[in-house]
């Protein structure tokens, strides 16, 4: 079966122009073409848009989705929807805390009431490692990173929201087909994680190999890192060591 441009835009709730700009920039190719310039698309292009899609839900940008699509593409595509299924069921449980955060401020406000200023903060964003960030780096380290972040320009900051997914993404990818950690296309990878990572501070080679460890090491990191896959972890740390040792030098 196909679906008209029509059809399809209807039914993901997108437009016309979206998908034919989704075409212009390679991202998502349509089965056909009818006399006219018609597009059509058929069951692949559908699947292929729903990961679009759900990346977009993630926060990721256009060129951010097209290097997690080329990095996906020897994967099948349960094993590419079981991890968008982890993504998202994360960012779920993440919202459901903010949404109790909205409720109980609600309720307390119509009760006349006050909150404390934990509760009235629960389940937004924090840095939970800043004080032991000071502890290890010391205070200038963390304040320039703030510093950087404060200067950030809107493509920064969406690099740095979208950097590290992206990245751990294709490396999962990577890793799922059987790629070497030092093969080039791993090795680019990386150096967009190396690029996100400068967005608050620039390690040197030794510097970026405790970093490698350091995610592998800790439990937090680990975990967070890989939501239980540990082999995912190692792969990203033993990448993360070549690319110190090849392109970072001494």
């Amino acid at each position: 079966m196909s679906w008209s441009i029509n059809e399809v835009a209807r039914a993901a709730g997108v437009t016309s122009r979206t998908l034919r700009h989704y075409h212009a920039i390679g991202l998502l190719e349509p089965a056909w073409t009818a006399d006219g310039g018609r597009r059509f698309y058929e069951q692949e292009q559908l699947l292929r848009l729903q990961r679009i899609l759900l990346l977009r839900e993630l926060g990721l940008g256009l060129d951010a989705i097209g290097e997690v699509l080329a990095a996906q593409d020897g994967a099948s595509a349960v094993e590419v929807l079981r991890r968008h299924r982890a993504w998202l069921l994360a960012e779920r449980a993440r919202l459901d805390r903010l949404v109790v955060t909205v409720e109980s401020t609600m309720t307390t406000l119509e009760k006349g009431g006050t909150m404390t200023v934990n509760s009235m903060f629960a389940g937004f964003e924090q840095n939970p490692y800043e004080e032991e960030a000071r502890s290890r780096w010391g205070d200038l380290a963390v304040d320039d990173a703030t510093a950087r972040m404060r200067r950030w320009s809107a493509d920064q900051a969406a690099q740095a929201r979208e950097g590290f997914g992206a990245a751990l993404a294709a490396l999962a990818a990577l890793r799922a087909d059987g790629v070497p950690v030092d093969d080039p296309r791993a090795q680019d990878v990386v150096d967009g994680h190396y690029r996100w990572v400068c967005l608050f501070w620039t390690p040197d080679r030794d510097a970026y190999r405790g970093l490698a460890d350091l995610y592998v090491d800790d439990d937090r990191f680990r975990q967070n890192i890989g939501q239980g896959d540990d082999a995912l972890v190692e792969y990203l740390r033993d990448a993360m060591k070549a690319y110190a040792d090849s392109r970072l030098g001494q």
